[in-house]
């Protein structure tokens, strides 16, 4: 390998090893995991539409504002 290249190389992987960060321990007990996985999860009174935006649906063609596209004069 080139010198040059080699050095550039040893950069890269001294930069690439500064950035890497771990993670921290989970230092929770079980029962507080169990409590937080159950105050997350979605209730079941919202069902499937609690994503769906407050706008009705529409079938066949958007209703947008469509240009003529160009002519020949």
């Amino acid at each position: 390998m080139d010198k040059r290249i080699e050095k550039r190389h040893k950069r890269q992987v001294a930069r690439a090893k500064a950035k890497v960060r771990t993670s921290e321990p989970d230092v929770r007990t079980p029962e507080q995991i169990a409590e937080a996985r159950a105050a997350s999860k979605p209730s079941a009174q919202q069902g499937n539409a609690a994503h769906l935006p407050n706008t009705p649906q529409r079938a066949g063609r958007a209703t947008g504002v469509m240009s003529a596209g160009k002519t020949d004069a």
